[in-house]
């Protein structure tokens, strides 16, 4: 995803140690109609497995079997009842096959919002790799400070999952005690913690803004600013970030925060803020994403603040076209595709009895040096 820039700084660890049937529908007695055409369900109009089997002359089982498992049927017999499929128009009970085989084919990946862009590389990728074994996503918003992730968990579970994704790592002890005796796999991402619930795949927010202030630090500047949102990986974020630059001697870094998810009117209304503010001027901001920086950039020009001359800006995620801006921004490259692809790979070895034990991958991030800096 990132776009051309040099790369002078990563952080990068191989894999951590590791810590259907039938559908149960029974149709009611057939209405009659014309020769061949399949019977109702009484009452609902519903096409049921047992008309399907009939139009193509096999067993319900069999259809069962054509449409969950096809390698297990002949392809003479899978055409027999894709046709039957096609002509009546019946449609799977997936969940009465769910409750039937113990899971779904649903994999739900629960994500603050949608509208995150740094996220969407890792959906996409996460959707390619399980949609050819027949799983489909399922998105569920939690927020940023996951209000309303009880009511999606109960939701999730209640569907029986064949897995879950989960942006971050869970804090609370009674659903990680109650996600492991599930028995479905879970893959929690964008975030590193020595205990997942199951399996992790991301990188350290903390060594992420460490890497940031040494850089910044580097190329001479010595007051710096942090752009975040009050979310707990951007806390991280911060924390991080003022504790490297007094070990490196520098005065205490600014902290803004802005409510999450950071957007480019909140990296304008935050450089604002800055330059109203009393003080020393800084010489280096770190946005908590991309499109805060951005604003930054924008603002920056607004008021005549010379970028990279008196300010180095540095982004986070590296957006498809944040080499394209100008000046080209300085960003942390996140391979959202990598993580995601993983992610995927997990699920679909654990699913498919193959080896996947529980553990972490960190898969770390790289700084892209471009114009802003």
């Amino acid at each position: 995803m990132a776009s051309s820039g040099k790369k002078i700084a990563s952080a990068h660890a191989a894999t951590a140690s590791t810590a259907s049937t039938a559908s149960t529908d029974d149709p009611a007695p057939a209405v009659s109609g014309a020769p061949g055409a399949p019977s109702r369900r009484r009452g609902t109009g519903h096409v049921t497995i047992r008309d399907v089997a009939r139009l193509a002359g096999v067993a319900p089982m069999t259809v069962s079997r054509a449409l969950s498992t096809p390698d297990q049927v002949s392809p003479a017999v899978r055409e027999r009842v894709r046709e039957a499929v096609a002509s009546s128009g019946y449609v799977p009970n997936l969940i009465a096959g769910a409750l039937s085989s113990g899971h779904s084919r649903l994999v739900a990946a629960l994500v603050p919002t949608i509208s995150t862009l740094n996220l969407h590389p890792m959906l996409e990728a996460l959707g390619s790799v399980l949609e050819p074994s027949g799983c489909q996503l399922l998105l569920g918003q939690t927020g940023y400070d996951n209000a309303r992730l009880d009511g999606i968990l109960e939701t999730v579970l209640g569907r029986r999952p064949a897995g879950i994704v989960i942006t971050g790592t869970l804090d609370s002890e009674p659903w990680r005690q109650r996600l492991r005796a599930s028995g479905v796999p879970v893959v929690e991402t964008w975030d590193l913690v020595a205990d997942p619930i199951d399996m992790l795949v991301g990188f350290s927010h903390a060594q992420m803004a460490r890497a940031v202030v040494r850089f910044l630090h580097a190329g001479g500047r010595r007051r710096l600013a942090f752009f975040g949102a009050d979310d707990a990986r951007s806390r991280a974020r911060a924390q991080a970030f003022n504790a490297v630059a007094l070990e490196l001697g520098m005065p205490a870094p600014v902290l803004h925060s802005a409510p999450a998810p950071a957007t480019l009117r909140s990296g304008r209304e935050a450089l604002t803020q800055l330059l109203q503010a009393d003080g020393p001027a800084v010489d280096g901001i770190f946005c908590n994403s991309d499109l805060m920086a951005m604003g930054v950039l924008i603002e920056a020009q607004r008021q005549g603040v010379a970028v990279p001359a008196q300010l180095a800006v540095v982004g986070c995620g590296d957006l498809s076209f944040s080499g394209d801006v100008e000046p080209a921004l300085t960003t942390v490259h996140l391979d959202g595709q990598a993580i995601g692809t993983r992610a995927g790979q997990l699920l679909l070895d654990r699913l498919e009895g193959r080896d996947a034990p529980r553990g972490v991958w960190d898969l770390g991030f790289s700084i892209v040096e471009r114009a802003t800096s």
